[in-house]
């Protein structure tokens, strides 16, 4: 069959909920449609409340946020930061907005997060040189928590502060204690594609009162306390909207069923790929002690076998097939490394994430998925690994 034969099914769509207009009418109503508002407020302290943290800042995008918490880390022209090179771009590209280096660390197999013993290289490796880090961002790949002990206690040792970019990882948690609140900045997003969205947006978290305060500030054009304008630091108009303010309102009602339902679909996934020959449902265990929020589902395609003389399918092989049944799919993160934009980096190991990145793929993860839609892509997959 052809393409336009099925509707298309994609990676991870937004999923609205019953109570996300209530809010927005509600905003419109009382016209409440600028970057500030009761929604904004509320929506802040429904943050606070699902991450475990007393102080949120509600921006227009996670990059914003972890824009804004380098700055509050000290992170200046010159300095270094430590950064997983398996993410996608946004997580290091705040580093050259400040004139900053980023310093890329490979990941280790088990989760695909930064590796402890290569930070910890990467670490002793840039003090050796006279360039100690300025922060370590620490990422929660599709979800799933680092390894947290390891990599907090290392932060410790060489006293480097931590951002904790829990993008993908709202829901997820370790230790029964949520992530994004660990770092003494955490971020999030709520762009289109994440398990909760407010089409755009995101959110900076701290157990730090007077950063917050400074992120709002900065966040808000940094506007003196004057009754004129007056501005004595660089500002940035990062503030979320009310009204997208309100849709995330609505959408955090619906956490731990998003949660629940991601969850059970990789489960799913995982039980009925099992016998597809050439593949493994990846990041299938989750660390002792941790919960992730299972935000995509991925696969990783076995590598070719040296002793069969057949082509083995390539990711962008299945990728290409699945396109035929209308599905999307997508290749893990490039590594940063390998990007254009960071070829002078520094890069501690490598071959880890690259491996990841030549064998992987992103299945259809949206939380409004049915068992039908699972089926067929399971179906497209068999046919295209057969």
């Amino acid at each position: 069959m052809r393409s336009q034969d099925y509707d298309r099914l994609y990676l991870s769509p937004p999923h609205l909920g019953r109570h996300e207009m209530n809010y927005v009418h509600k905003a419109i109503e009382d016209n409440w449609v600028a970057p500030a508002g009761p929604n904004i407020t509320g929506f802040e302290a429904d943050i606070c409340a699902a991450v475990g943290v007393p102080y949120a800042v509600a921006l227009n995008s996670g990059t914003a946020a972890i824009h804004l918490g380098l700055i509050l880390l000290g992170v200046e022209p010159g300095d270094e930061v430590l950064c997983p090179s398996f993410t996608f771009v946004a997580t290091a590209n705040p580093i050259v907005y400040l004139g900053a280096t980023p310093v890329f660390v490979d990941s280790e197999a088990e989760t695909w997060n930064i590796c402890p013993e290569r930070l910890r290289e990467a670490i002793v490796d840039r003090i050796a040189k006279g360039r100690k880090p300025k922060a370590l961002i620490l990422v929660h790949l599709y979800g799933m928590p680092a390894r947290l002990p390891e990599i907090l206690a290392l932060a410790t040792e060489f006293d480097i502060p931590i951002l904790e970019d829990a993008a993908e990882a709202l829901g997820s948690e370790w230790e029964q204690q949520p992530l994004g609140s660990f770092g003494r900045v955490g971020v999030f997003s709520f762009n289109g594609n994440k398990i909760l969205t407010t089409s755009g947006g995101g959110a900076l978290v701290t157990h730090d009162k007077a950063l917050a305060d400074k992120a709002r500030f900065l966040a808000t054009q940094a506007k003196d306390d004057a009754p004129y304008y007056q501005h004595s630091e660089t500002g940035y108009n990062y503030r979320l909207s009310n009204i997208l303010a309100g849709i995330g309102r609505g959408q955090m009602e619906l956490l731990p069923e998003r949660v629940k339902r991601r969850r059970q679909i990789f489960d799913w996934y995982r039980e009925h790929l099992a016998a597809v020959p050439g593949l493994t449902v990846a990041l299938a265990p989750e660390p002792a002690g941790s919960r992730a929020n299972r935000w995509l589902t991925t696969i990783l395609v076995a590598s070719p076998d040296p002793e069969n003389h057949a082509p083995a399918p390539t990711p962008e092989a299945v990728r290409l097939h699945l396109e035929t049944r209308n599905i999307e799919s997508r290749p893990l993160w490039k590594p940063l490394h390998l990007q254009p934009l960071f070829a002078a980096a520094p890069m501690y190991g490598g071959a880890v994430c690259e491996d990841l990145f030549a064998r992987g793929l992103c299945l259809p993860s949206g939380t409004a998925m049915g068992d039908g839609e699972l089926r067929r892509v399971k179906e497209a997959l068999t046919v295209a690994l057969g």
